[in-house]
């Protein structure tokens, strides 16, 4: 192709790609002034338009992954964030929703990675040290499969009534009277007590015994177990000036971080009063939940008057 024709070419291309990057441009503008003014979700369509009118509007591209991370379409989210951090120059914050998304799938490698990115450009990022220090934690974590499938076939086999199992006429009519249902039943109940009832004895001791040994268990396990782990007596943290409305207010109004907000979903906390009542080792407990989102949520109940619920301290 002769060079003029291609320089008309050019000529007449390149008004197009300014009138689409214009249009991007202004349907940002509506977003972001709708996100304002009703919320990320009635943005979503403007920003989506900004993205189809320029693929390469980065801030558009970036405040809509937020806005669909924020509604919960996670999916979408990651492939947006993807697209922007495999930029030569990706956008911190896009880094660091993205290595909070790869914790929710457990991908903690990547997020460490996208964490360290993050630091490599700027190493005193405070929101970036506190992210892969959770990321690095989790990866020490050991998730046994095993060993919940083996707890959840111990519960199971607590469950099972007594009445399935083949018992004398007087050691069932015993159990009965004692208002023993199941195995579970059994394990709160120590041979002492069980000898200490009527009509009860040896024979019939003998008979439970071999029962529960059928089952890996034994008399009195249960009482054992729940006195070696006494519960701790919990001191709530709600002021009593503090006024009902703020208590019943929804947690959504904190404000709070993408991580923060999943995670207080997992526990189905639903209002600020019911976030009061929970202790930093029930939050922290939860999956991907780590410091940076207790040192917010504490700073967000502070402003709303509240703390978390503490540990009572033995005195002396």
């Amino acid at each position: 192709m002769p060079t003029s024709e291609v320089q008309e070419v050019q000529t007449v291309a390149a008004p197009a790609t300014e009138v689409d990057e214009t249009a991007s441009d202004a349907a940002l503008e509506r977003g972001i002034e709708r996100a304002g003014a009703d919320g990320v979700d009635e943005a979503i369509e403007d920003y989506e338009e900004a993205v189809r009118l320029n693929p390469d509007n980065i801030d558009a591209v970036f405040r809509l992954a937020y806005a669909l991370d924020l509604r919960g379409d996670d999916d979408r989210a990651f492939e947006l964030y993807d697209t922007l951090c495999s930029r030569p120059e990706p956008p911190v914050n896009a880094l660091l929703n993205w290595a909070v998304l790869h914790e929710d799938r457990g991908n903690y490698e990547h997020a460490i990675v996208c964490c360290k990115q993050v630091l490599a450009s700027h190493p005193n990022h405070a929101r970036a040290r506190m992210f892969l220090k959770d990321a690095e934690s989790l990866t020490d974590m050991y998730y046994d499969e095993n060993q919940e499938r083996l707890t959840e076939k111990h519960h199971a086999i607590l469950d099972i009534p007594v009445s399935d199992f083949e018992l004398s006429v007087r050691s069932r009519n015993c159990i009965k009277k004692m208002n023993i249902n199941s195995l579970g039943d059994l394990l709160k109940i120590s041979e002492q007590e069980l000898l200490s009832y009527k009509n009860f004895g040896e024979t019939s001791l003998n008979e439970i015994r071999a029962m529960l040994k059928l089952k890996g268990l034994k008399l009195g396990q249960g009482v054992e177990d729940a006195t070696a782990q006494p519960a701790p007596t919990v001191v709530a943290r709600v002021p009593a000036g503090v006024a009902p409305d703020v208590l019943a207010k929804p947690v959504s109004e904190l404000e709070l971080s993408v991580r923060s907000r999943k995670c207080l979903q997992r526990l189905n906390i639903n209002t600020i009063g019911e976030l009061a009542i929970r202790t930093e080792a029930e939050l922290l407990g939860t999956k991907n939940f780590g410091q940076t989102s207790l040192v917010e949520i504490k700073q967000r109940l502070t402003e709303n008057g509240l703390a978390l619920r503490t540990l009572d301290e033995p005195s002396g």
